[in-house]
């Protein structure tokens, strides 16, 4: 097939705008197309087993107002399995885009992501795929066609090594090595963690093991050593009878970024708040207590004896309330200036928190000639998850021993928490909103958090913060 060859190609596509514009690119890129428009699945069965046409090439929307979803596609591609079908989707069914290459479509594309040069690729490579490839096995067809036209980095990797087997340009251009690099790597060498090679391997196993089909968010290494967010989707697929893992790559770096920066926004107008609130607290409640007890002290003279135990509890309770103020300012407002350390405002909190009388709390802070060079802001965030895990612990821990430990080595902070509680089953629990603030917290300061716990075991909560 070339440019030139005139095409019967059926678009079923219930958004008028949306079929206007494709077939305007279809227009630019092949010469006089015979272009047939459907609405509805049933005009185009109609079209497929009536009009006597044969298309070269189907375009099918996945939402149409008579039929949706899988049983859209398989009965679309069991009426016409001779011919191509592109199913067409948008970025909230990219993963069902990604699924329907398992029943048999032919290749998806993002309808934000399409122009006239990607649209008339992907029709000319499915022509001529379904031309040459007939015979072939289905696994082999469906995942060769969406590994060959994807614009996203895409792998083939061994389900024992995780070796690459297989790139595609896409990959190869994002991360900068070149294929004969790619293919003496592992997917582990692409992951940013501070753990070992082995032990990055062995985290892989554990979420890749039995699953037909995986998705999650890493860190990866590009080959000018800068570093990328991505999402990965992973599918298994059987290639002459050998299982393998095609996985795409979707570089996510720029949203995470403008996420991380909403994010900082709420949490520093969180802050303000906070200080604000400390302070109001601080200084304009406590005064109007101090004053109170002041008068309250100018009447003692003028009560009678027998009324003098209301006196001296309401002044206790002045005092009480003082106190307590003190405290909640405190914690709404740590300060990290001045005489106050770091160090110093963990032993504050432990106290405001009643901690050090009700547990045994053991702290050590290490540091290596780091902590002068810490920032205000990883200060405050060591100081939140500090709270945050602390309320975790008065509230479901049971714990009567508390250890608290933190240190810097090779430009790296490692705070533990850890308590010897009735912890608790980590699938239930770790995406509770306790550690989902304190993950949300470090990720800010590109840092990571792991929970370890089990039934009767306790709990151990480690962050590690990269510092400069």
């Amino acid at each position: 097939m070339n440019q030139n060859t005139a095409l019967t190609i059926l678009v079923v596509e219930d958004n008028m705008g949306d079929y206007l514009l494709i077939k305007d690119y279809l227009f630019e890129k092949f010469t006089l197309p015979e272009v047939m428009h459907a609405k509805k699945f049933a005009e185009a069965k109609s079209f497929v087993t009536e009009s006597g046409k044969i298309f070269d090439v189907i375009l099918l929307d996945l939402t149409l107002p008579d039929k949706n979803g899988e049983g859209l596609i398989a009965e679309m591609v069991e009426l016409t399995p001779d011919t191509p079908v592109i199913v067409l989707t948008g970025y909230g069914d990219l993963e069902f885009g990604i699924r329907s290459l398992s029943l048999k479509a032919s290749d998806y594309l993002l309808k934000d992501d399409i122009n006239a040069t990607s649209l008339f690729k992907s029709i000319k490579y499915n022509i001529e795929r379904k031309k040459t490839n007939l015979m072939l096995q289905e696994s082999e067809k469906r995942y060769s066609n969406l590994f060959q036209l994807s614009p996203q980095p895409m792998w083939i990797v061994d389900t024992n090594t995780y070796q690459f087997v297989q790139v595609n340009e896409a990959a190869l251009k994002q991360y900068g090595f070149s294929e004969e690099m790619f293919l003496q790597m592992s997917i582990a060498d692409l992951v940013v963690e501070s753990v070992s090679h082995e032990e990055k391997l062995q985290r892989i196993r554990s979420v890749a093991n039995n699953e037909e089909t995986y998705k999650g968010r890493y860190k990866h290494f590009q080959q000018s050593g800068d570093i990328i967010d991505v999402d990965i989707y992973s599918s298994r697929i059987k290639i002459n009878d050998k299982v393998y893992d095609s996985i795409i790559s979707i570089n996510v770096t720029e949203k995470v970024k403008m996420e991380q920066a909403i994010t900082k926004a709420i949490i520093k107008t969180q802050e303000d708040e906070r200080y604000e609130m400390g302070t109001e607290l601080h200084d304009n409640v406590c005064q109007i207590l101090a004053s109170s007890q002041l008068s309250l002290e100018m009447l003692k003279e003028k009560i009678p004896a027998e009324s003098i135990q209301w006196f001296d509890k309401s002044k206790q309770f002045i005092n009480m309330a003082l106190e307590e103020i003190r405290n909640i300012s405190h914690r709404l407002a740590p300060a990290f200036f001045g005489s106050s350390s770091l160090e110093e405002s963990f032993h504050e909190l432990l106290k405001d928190m009643n901690l050090t009388n009700s547990q045994k709390v053991n702290m050590l802070l290490h540091f290596e000639n780091e902590q002068e060079s810490l920032h205000q802001d990883i200060q405050l965030t060591l100081y939140r998850i500090l709270q945050e895990q602390l309320r975790n612990i008065v509230k479901y821990a049971q714990s009567d021993k508390i250890e608290i430990e933190l240190h810097s080595s090779e430009h790296q902070l490692h705070f533990h928490i850890t308590d010897n509680g009735v912890g608790f089953e980590m699938d239930k629990v770790k995406k509770g909103i306790g550690f989902a603030n304190i993950k949300r917290r470090a990720e800010l300061l590109n840092g990571s958090m792991e929970v370890v716990s089990s039934p009767g075991n306790g709990c151990s909560l480690q962050v590690i913060i990269p510092i400069s």
